[in-house]
C-alpha cells in the first residue's frame, strides 16, 4: 500500500462511501498514535500532540492549517498550553473517508518535521 502522506485528497461528495472496517484496519497500520473515535455517532480520527511550550504548539497548529488549506480538507483543532488536539473526518458523508485517513499521516508528518 502507497504511504498515505504520500496521497493527496480526492473531492468528496456527499454520496461517497465510508471507509469500511477492513480499509480502517488497514489505514490504521499507518498510524499507530491515532484513534478511531465516535462521537455524536459520526466515526473520527483523533491524536493529541505535545509541546514544550504554547508557541510550539500555536506553531504546529498554524501549520496544520496551511495543509488543510492546501489539500481543502479541513479538520478540528483544539489548542491548548503545551498541546494540540486535531481530529479529522467528512462532513460531507458524517464519518470516516480515506481522506481523513491521509490527512492523520500528513499531520503526523508535520509533527515529525517540528521534532
Amino acid at each position: 500500500m502507497t504511504k498515505l502522506r504520500h496521497l493527496k485528497c480526492e473531492a468528496c461528495r456527499a454520496d461517497a462511501p465510508k471507509a469500511t472496517d477492513a480499509e480502517i484496519a488497514e489505514y490504521m497500520k499507518q498510524l499507530p498514535d491515532w484513534t478511531v473515535i465516535e462521537q455524536d455517532g459520526i466515526r473520527r480520527l483523533e491524536r493529541v500532540f505535545t509541546f514544550k511550550n504554547f508557541a510550539q504548539a500555536l506553531a504546529f497548529t498554524n501549520k496544520v492549517g496551511e495543509l488543510a488549506e492546501e489539500e481543502g480538507h479541513h479538520p478540528s483543532i483544539a489548542l491548548e498550553w503545551g498541546r494540540v488536539g486535531v481530529v479529522w473526518w467528512t462532513h460531507a458523508i458524517h464519518g470516516l473517508h480515506r481522506n481523513d485517513f491521509i490527512m492523520a499521516a500528513k499531520t503526523d508528518k508535520v509533527y515529525d518535521s517540528m521534532h
